[in-house]
């Protein structure tokens, strides 16, 4: 019964290290190169299938000793990683320069170098598991998948109390643990030396460090810089600064001293993983400076309005709107510690004082109740955290139109200072929202006002009249902000204040052409047209199925992208990155496929049933990632948050999987279980692809326990069914020939390193939607390649 005891506790370990590891990115440096990480595991996973399956009989020889021994060794290299991978002077932003990018380049072949031994050892350990148990696979794969589950849930709860640099060694001991069940006295006093002395090597070399271009760094080492305030939580690591640098974030205007107004306030600030996200008041919010600032413009075009501020600025957004004139403000922020920071304080930052005016809303912001003369996004509100970018999709811009009065309108920022680009996709979402809306003619219900770094679109429920275009060139020239686009306004010949040259990849220069341009207003009427130009750039609306201004660039441009990347802003480089990850782990497919069938002996089967194998698992290695993502991303919306969403998903799917694969160990006929679960699985995927969004949005304003709950109510069936086809198919193609069985891990293992990549790139290109789409062909191509009866 307790045989499997250290199989479970080995894979709770190597996904916990993968989790944590993924958390170290996202601080030290950024969350997309995280990637490498599931990209690293799934990689030691294939490769340890192919070793088993040359080395079969030597592993089964030595098994005995082998079980106790993996745990040691990976507890060894598990601290020999970390200290690896913290020690690597990795810099993204050199990628970008070719003098340097070679270093770099180098730094991430270390990662691969110091982190590919731990989870080599952890898949070597799974499938000698599967060899020396093979007549009960469905049971050791369902120990796999309940220990992968147990080993995430304790990852995110070691987040609350740790920092992600001390996730990594709090988690090693569970490879101790395992050894010492698997072994004698010898083997427990091993593990313990070992442990030891792992953990003093940690402790005395590792040094996980944030990167100096991280926002973070420069504030927190400027003199006398103090850290006031911190948060630990799965979400991030939450940091409030206190020196002479912090002051309130806005757009103010060049010319506020002669407008007799005072510049922004100082205030604390506020960050996650060393970004950012927002100004805390350092006594009740100042708003004086309010007038001069560039989100003013639609408080010029509206008296008295009615305000759904989406975002607080960290309480700073509703006092600037009662300046700015507003009868009422009801506010929504959706960032948890930011939204505790306005009722309670956060350190030595306090609550804002309560005014009758002002309501802080629980709703979420795509289901706001209430009608309003302005929907004012927060300049910061994109920023502030990930899940508010389903606020800038063109259903959600429709919904909020949907709640003006007449007279009313939508305020959009969007930062412009590292491509105008983003800013004309907005206006294309615009315009579809406009069109959802029932707009007749779109460009008319728009107008572009910025200033040399952000934009705010304005979209109105009627049409723009030559009264209010007049009042907002007015408001512009007096702050020297540009209009870029009005209905009626001439997009030639108009003074430019702040230049904003184009920027193109197919040019090796940046157009300048001796005088200040506007590149948002030479395409802002094309756009709201809906003919947008076509180059380099993905100008498409951003949608609930696609919810991502970024990445911009198409990827049958990657080359121009890479001759020029020394233009593109990071989040454009973690594009480049996948597309390489992708590359890599297709390259690992073909050689996992093919080595096997060149080690002499080590497969003696027929070509057929070789030939459906290699459709089989790979089928399953990508449909179940392809699902498994899918979901991950509706419920980072239905969450709030995308590592508590992550978590959740990955544990239900793993743990109800496992359920499912013990289950299918005792089946009669495999045959007709397969197709029965398959069958399960393609009827809850259908289901979700017709209602999971409307359903999302349903619960969108739940409490956040009746929200989980239902999440893992939905993944459950699905989850249950997609458990018995890999322990089925083990089963009955190791009938075929000993050696299918490892071989299958590996082309499992192979696969589901294509599917991260894949996976990423076909939902930001394609939409979520075609993600459970290509799922449900791999479930159905795998119930295909089931061979049928032996003769």
């Amino acid at each position: 019964m307790h045989s499997l005891v250290p199989l479970f506790l080995i894979a709770g370990a190597a996904v916990g290290v993968e989790i944590a590891l993924t958390r170290f990115f996202a601080v030290a440096s950024w969350s997309e190169y995280g990637y490498w990480v599931i990209s690293i595991a799934m990689t030691g996973f294939a490769v340890s299938g192919v070793v088993m399956v040359i080395g079969r009989a030597v592993f089964l020889r030595h098994a005995r000793w082998l079980l106790p021994l993996l745990p040691v060794v990976m507890l060894a290299a598990g601290g020999l990683g970390w200290i690896g991978v913290t020690l690597n002077g990795f810099n993204p932003l050199e990628l970008q320069n070719p003098a340097t990018a070679g270093a770099q380049l180098w730094n991430i072949a270390l990662y691969y170098a110091a982190l590919f031994p731990f989870f080599f050892l952890a898949g070597l350990a799974v499938s000698l598991n599967f060899v020396v148990h093979a007549g009960e696979v469905g049971r050791v794969y369902g120990y796999d998948l309940l220990g992968a589950g147990t080993g995430a849930v304790l990852a995110l709860g070691l987040m609350f109390v740790l920092h992600p640099f001390a996730l990594v060694p709090a988690l090693l001991p569970l490879l101790a643990v395992a050894a010492m069940i698997s072994g004698g006295t010898a083997w427990r006093l091993a593990a313990l030396l070992v442990l030891a002395a792992t953990e003093a090597a940690v402790l005395a070399l590792a040094a996980p460090r944030v990167n100096e271009f991280k926002p973070i760094y420069a504030p927190l080492n400027v003199p006398e810089s103090r850290v006031v305030a911190e948060v630990l939580s799965p979400r991030g690591v939450y940091l409030l600064l206190d020196n002479f640098t912090e002051r309130l974030d806005t757009d103010v205007s060049n010319n506020a001293g002669t407008m007799g107004l005072p510049a922004p306030p100082r205030s604390f600030g506020l960050y996650r993983d060393g970004a950012r996200i927002a100004a805390l008041p350092m006594g009740q919010p100042e708003a004086a400076h309010a007038r001069a600032a560039l989100d003013a413009a639609p408080y010029v075009l509206i008296d008295a309005p009615r305000v759904l501020a989406l975002g607080s600025a960290g309480g700073f957004r509703a006092a600037e709107a009662l300046a700015l004139g507003a009868a009422r403000v009801t506010v929504i922020e959706p960032e948890p510690v930011i939204r505790r920071a306005l009722t309670h304080g956060l350190g030595p930052s306090p609550a804002p004082a309560p005014d009758p005016r002002v309501r802080i809303a629980a709703a979420h912001p795509l289901t706001a109740t209430g009608r309003y003369d302005l929907v004012d996004i927060a300049g910061d509100f994109l920023g502030a955290d990930e899940q508010n970018r389903t606020a800038y999709t063109a259903e959600a811009l429709a919904g909020f139109l949907a709640r003006l009065e007449p007279g009313g309108m939508v305020s959009v920022p969007i930062g412009i200072r590292e491509l105008p680009v983003y800013a004309v996709r907005v206006l294309a979402t615009a315009r579809e929202a406009l069109r959802l809306a029932g707009a007749a003619e779109p460009e008319r219900h728009v107008a572009v006002i910025r200033s040399a770094w952000n934009l705010r679109v304005l979209i109105a429920r009627e049409p723009f009249d030559a009264a209010r275009v007049e009042r907002l060139a007015a408001f512009a020239d007096e702050r020297s902000f540009d209009l870029s686009y009005a209905p009626g306004l001439a997009a030639e010949g108009r003074e430019v204040w702040n230049d904003l040259p184009p920027v193109s990849l197919e040019s090796d220069t940046v157009d300048q052409g001796g005088e200040a341009q506007d590149a948002v207003a030479r395409e802002a009427a094309l756009v709201l047209a809906g003919t947008p130009p076509a180059d380099a750039f993905d100008r498409s609306p951003v949608t609930a199925d696609r919810p991502w201004l970024s990445p911009l660039v198409r990827l049958p441009s990657l080359g121009a992208a890479l001759a020029r990347i020394e233009i593109l802003p990071q989040q454009e480089i973690g594009l480049l990155v996948n597309v390489a990850v992708l590359a890599q782990a297709i390259l690992l497919a073909l050689v996992v496929s093919l080595l096997p069938l060149a080690a002499r002996g080590a497969l003696r089967v027929p070509v057929p049933v070789l030939g459906r194998a290699l459709v089989y698992f790979p089928a399953l290695g990508l449909g179940f990632l392809l699902i498994e993502i899918a979901f991950i991303e509706h419920a980072a919306l239905l969450l709030g948050d995308r590592t508590s969403g992550f978590a959740l998903v990955l544990t239900t799917m793993l743990v109800f999987s496992g359920l499912g694969a013990m289950w299918a160990g005792r089946v009669r006929a495999p045959g007709r279980a397969l197709g029965l679960a398959v069958l399960v699985a393609l009827g809850c995927s259908a289901l979700a692809l017709l209602g999971v969004r409307g359903a999302v949005l349903a619960a969108l304003d739940w409490p956040w326990a009746l929200r989980a709950a239902l999440l893992v109510l939905a993944l459950a069936p699905i989850s249950l069914a997609l458990g018995f086809p890999f322990p089925l198919g083990l089963d009955r193609f190791q009938q075929e020939g000993a050696g299918l069985l490892p071989w299958a891990w590996a082309l499992n293992g192979a696969f589901s390193v294509v599917a991260t990549p894949l996976a990423n790139l076909l939902g930001h290109g394609a939409g979520l939607s075609w993600l459970l789409a290509a799922g449900m062909c791999c479930y159905a191509a795998a119930l295909i390649a089931w061979p049928g009866k032996r003769p």
